[in-house]
């Protein structure tokens, strides 16, 4: 593949950047204390995007605070320790379609463009959010999570379009902006789930009889399926192709060669190769947190766990999301004004170790603090447990900072469409091989934990916190790769 735009003889290896010689040679990029011309946002464009994508983290939450009941009620197993088993098995089956897809549809996203694939994606989750709703077997469940991660896999165009519509004077307010996408859902999924889960136990007569009483879960799948076929519309009416426009930008600048790389071509790239590798990582340590902390927070005291109702772990998790979404808005666009994309991405990945680390105390706390005549904490442990939950909820989402960071360094070390799409690709599926792997073997950890008394319960806690600092240990060359893709190959000013 030929990236540069003054030899179009040169073909990508190892040894070739990914950026143009055009950005190698400018020497306002040289100089960071140039001041540059900010490119307005398309705010517009942006924020249908983001509406768009909102769809996905609601379709995925939402599930959350009722799956481990969900798996109850349909009897699928008598032991209440291999719930987690169930709820995991669920999870990885969308990932690992999703994983088969995203590389596809990113190759289709070059060929037709990006809004098709966007839309059908969009479609397909909605749909197959609402038949997990009326799923009435393990069968069911299974086939319809593999429906939303086929159509799931369109997410990496999504991130595509993002980069398309942004440069670099303006991603660092963009990608916050799209950063804000998963913690609104992470608000409004658990929220959605919590409170419609089972409405006519909750809500009395006017869901009794119907088909929200023969399907309980049936109704928050459904609102989050209107919400995704709503992203549909909107897509259709008002979102542009950037595709075609940033093609048409590229082919009037200088002419171009973004020949679609293969897939060994990308990870050939040093760069690219680290920033899959620690994608990876990152998304297998989040992903576990996800699943653990609710097998966690649903688990009784005496078991290792909080004991929590479904509404309780969902209060709890659309309280992360307001913490996420004050962190994108607030410190992640200052942060990045102040320091390299590369270096905040290595502190956000050094929260997670804290995260699993700080997560037993919990449990702890409730065992000394547990009224046994009343089957309640008293008030200094409840103050202690809440106040121990926010500090796991915040450093969490200092973690989860690195996701938007990674599309930064992502968009900084790729500058043709072609590239960027199947790069975001291949992010992607980095991503979602760890959510193949993850739910299923922190799950497995949590319940031989638990049945077992592996070190007093807590043998998931220390397996976790090994993996996260092994993440931390990869995410390192990322910095040093980062800055030779945009320093080392250019040339010496001569004076």
């Amino acid at each position: 593949m030929t990236v540069s735009r003054s030899d179009s003889s040169r073909t990508l290896t190892e040894a070739t950047p990914l950026l143009s010689d055009d950005v190698q040679n400018d020497p306002e990029d040289q100089n960071p204390h140039i001041l540059k011309p900010v490119t307005p946002l398309p705010m517009a464009q942006l924020l249908i995007i983001c509406t768009i994508r909102l769809m996905d983290p609601i379709a995925f939450t939402q599930i959350f605070p009722y799956i481990n009941e969900f798996i109850t009620f349909l009897k699928l197993t008598d032991d209440p320790s291999q719930t987690g088993f169930y709820s995991g098995l669920v999870e990885s089956t969308f990932a690992v379609t999703q994983f088969l897809a995203i590389y596809q549809w990113s190759k289709l996203s070059n060929k037709i463009g990006r809004r098709p694939v966007v839309m059908v994606g969009t479609l397909g989750v909605a749909l197959s959010t609402m038949y997990f709703g009326l799923s009435s077997s393990l069968t069911d469940l299974l086939l319809s999570r593999v429906i939303g991660g086929i159509f799931g896999g369109t997410v990496s165009v999504v991130q595509s379009v993002v980069g398309e519509i942004t440069d670099a004077s303006n991603q660092a307010a963009a990608f916050p902006i799209y950063g804000l996408v998963w913690p609104i859902g992470g608000i409004t999924g658990p929220f959605i789930g919590g409170v419609l889960a089972n409405p006519a136990d909750k809500y009395g007569s006017i869901f009794q009889n119907t088909i929200f009483d023969e399907h309980p879960y049936f109704l928050p799948c459904l609102v989050a399926g209107i919400i995704a076929i709503f992203g549909v519309l909107l897509g259709y009416f008002f979102l542009e192709e950037t595709l075609r426009k940033k093609t048409l930008d590229a082919a009037e600048d200088s002419p171009v060669d973004d020949r679609e790389p293969t897939l060994r071509e990308l990870l050939s790239i040093p760069i690219i190769r680290a920033l899959s590798i620690s994608a990876f990582a990152l998304n297998f340590n989040a992903t576990a947190f996800d699943v653990l902390f609710v097998l966690f927070c649903f688990t009784p005291i005496q078991n290792g766990g909080l004991a929590f109702s479904p509404s309780t772990i969902g209060f709890i998790l659309s309280s992360s999301g307001v913490i996420a979404a004050a962190m994108q808005i607030f410190i992640m666009p200052v942060i990045l004004k102040r320091i390299e994309a590369s270096k905040v991405y290595n502190m956000s990945i050094a929260a997670w170790p804290v995260v699993f680390a700080i997560i037993p105390v919990l449990n702890i706390i409730s065992r000394r603090g547990l009224v046994e005549e009343t089957d309640s904490l008293d008030v200094w442990s409840k103050v202690m447990l809440w106040t121990g939950i926010l500090l796991v909820l915040a450093v969490s989402k200092i973690g989860g900072m690195a996701y938007s960071v990674s599309l930064i360094l992502t968009k900084s070390n790729v500058d043709t469409p072609a590239v960027l799409a199947v790069s975001n690709g291949v992010m992607s599926c980095a991503m979602s091989l760890a959510r193949i792997i993850s739910p299923a073997l922190a799950s497995s950890a949590f319940a031989l934990s638990e049945e077992y008394h592996l070190l007093g319960g807590y043998f998931w806690a220390l397996m976790m916190v090994c993996f996260c600092l092994l993440a931390c240990s990869l995410g390192r060359n990322i910095s040093r790769l980062s800055r030779s893709s945009l320093t080392h190959h250019r040339p010496q000013k001569h004076i």
